[in-house]
């Protein structure tokens, strides 16, 4: 009876699949942010399109404005196939300006964009200013009155945002401008609602939920017009100041991945970029469509980066 018992387990063992590796996104914010925004939706979709083998697993790996989750994509998971990690403007600023502890680039492969999601700018529901000017004004009047609060770090895509903006102003000592950086868009909503920042710079698809509940208020978005589903909040060029902010989103993966499996990638965020699915969530959480794929991605990213390596350089943050 015991032989038999260990023989039908050992059938009923062997008769069970193993299941492929899921496949995993690195957000590398707090849940909440963009790049969480980006994890979710784009593995949502990837698993209802069945381009995934299962639920894709979401990991948030906050720290360095992006650069810990980078870290140990480059050093530790280098030809895991199964991860693919979130990325926007923010990732390549920092790179540009060598904030990520001398990582490059080159360290990675760069999948591709599916959206652009335009710069924001908002106060608490109360706050006393109405306007962009009236922010701007006040910093004018005294630098030390105004905090932003942002979801990179200091010297990141959400800073840089506001330093052009104030530059375009025509406020030149930007290193007086007051700026807190966190781990992500949601905890920068919670420094400006909790008046420890004045205001808060981010990208409108990781508030729109923090804009439609009334938490915050919309005085900016740094596009060229307004925005479908958003046309009730002015540009900031209406008012006067000529800055366009857009930060595209997408994806890299571990650079040691075959070119069999980095394509994979690609035809998957590509599948992703074509679906009704993702036709939706850009509407809802006013992205632009902004879809670039593969080698002409990489190349792409080098450009970003030297176009950004320049303004931090026009500004100031870079030697």
């Amino acid at each position: 009876m015991k032989n038999w018992t260990r023989a039908a387990v050992a059938a009923i063992l062997t008769s069970i699949a193993v299941p492929a590796a899921a496949e995993e996104c690195i957000a590398p914010a707090n849940p909440g942010g963009g790049w969480d925004f980006t994890c979710r939706q784009i593995g949502r979709i990837m698993t209802d399109l069945g381009v995934a083998s299962g639920l894709v697993q979401v990991t948030n790996l906050a720290g360095a404005g992006g650069g810990v989750a980078y870290s140990q994509v480059v050093n530790e998971r280098n030809d895991d196939p199964d991860v693919f990690i979130a990325a926007s403007s923010a990732t390549t600023t920092r790179l540009a300006q060598n904030a990520f502890g001398g990582a490059t680039a080159d360290q990675v492969r760069w999948v591709g964009t599916i959206g652009g999601d335009p710069g924001v700018i908002v106060v608490a529901a109360d706050s006393e200013f109405e306007t962009l000017p009236d922010l701007i004004e006040a910093i004018k009047a005294d630098p030390s009155s105004v905090a932003f609060a942002g979801g990179s770090a200091v010297g990141g895509f959400d800073h840089l945002k506001v330093l052009m903006t104030l530059d375009k102003a025509g406020f030149t000592d930007i290193r007086k401008v007051k700026y807190i950086g966190v781990d992500g868009g949601a905890d920068a909503i919670t420094q400006t609602v909790g008046g420890f920042a004045q205001a808060m710079t981010g990208d409108l698809s990781e508030i729109t939920g923090f804009i439609k509940s009334g938490d915050v208020r919309p005085i900016a978005v740094l596009s060229e017009e307004r925005v479908e589903g958003f046309e009730d909040v002015p540009t900031a060029k209406e008012q006067g100041i000529d800055i366009v902010a857009m930060n595209w989103r997408g994806i890299y993966v571990p650079k040691g991945i075959s070119d069999e499996d980095y394509q994979k990638w690609v035809d998957a965020l590509k599948q992703v970029g074509e679906s009704e699915e993702w036709q939706k969530v850009m509407t809802e959480n006013g992205l632009a469509p902004y879809s670039i794929y593969g080698d002409e991605f990489e190349t792409f990213v080098a450009d970003n980066i030297a176009q950004t390596q320049k303004i931090s350089k026009d500004i100031g943050l870079l030697q």
